[in-house]
């Protein structure tokens, strides 16, 4: 076994024993992925501000250095740890597990981790998330799918962010979205927009359904 293959089994182990905690309280969490850029941070703040009073919502946030992020959620009034990888490019199972523990989340709550800005290293490491949703903005490439085929083929979901910008730039929205199924035919796909609020109440549903779905999980 290569050393890649010995870290990689390492941190499988690790994201189950997460996994295994996570389903034990009745927590979901799902993994937010994206290049540096694409809106994740301004999409959490909304979403936190617009669904605080249904469910309880933590915040792990994952950057190689600063606590800025942090901070912007913590303004939200919603509990936050952040995670500085150094030189590193993702986060890992431990670490996440060392969030979850200094977090404490409640039961049949959910937990957004925001993850280091990459779409290379995040999608070879498991966290024991419910999910994986990628973030790409329209002011990047349209055909990142294609490049990073491995990221949008791990994720369950894509939102595509920022797109009261499209009549500004030249996107092919369409066709980004056929290149993600291209290498993905289950992807399900959002158009949103965070700074505005377009087509976030799918987003929302899509959260509520994650909730609703291991709250009755727990409950049988």
């Amino acid at each position: 076994m290569t050393l890649e293959e010995q870290i990689l089994a390492k941190n499988q182990r690790l994201a189950e024993r997460n996994r295994g905690w996570l389903a034990g309280r009745g927590v979901v969490a799902l993994n937010l992925v994206s290049a540096p850029g694409s809106g994740k941070t301004t999409l959490l703040e909304r979403t936190l501000r617009d669904l605080r009073h249904e469910f309880a919502i933590s915040v792990v946030e994952g950057d190689q250095a600063t606590v800025n992020d942090a901070e912007r959620i913590r303004a939200t009034g919603c509990p936050v740890v952040q995670i500085n990888t150094g030189t590193g490019c993702h986060l890992e199972a431990d670490m996440l597990a060392h969030g979850l523990q200094q977090l404490d989340p409640p039961a049949r709550s959910m937990v957004l981790i925001e993850n280091v800005g990459n779409l290379v290293c995040p999608a070879l490491f498991d966290l024991g998330e419910r999910a994986k949703v990628v973030i790409l903005s329209v002011t990047e490439g349209e055909d990142k799918p294609l490049k990073y085929p491995h990221m949008f083929r791990a994720s369950d979901l894509m939102l595509v962010n920022k797109i009261d910008l499209l009549p500004y730039l030249r996107f092919d929205l369409e066709r980004c979205i056929g290149y993600a199924r291209e290498v993905n035919p289950s992807i399900k796909v959002l158009r949103v927009s965070a700074q505005t609020g377009e087509g976030m109440a799918g987003w929302y549903d899509f959260l509520r359904e994650c909730v609703g779905a291991r709250v009755a999980a727990v409950a049988s």
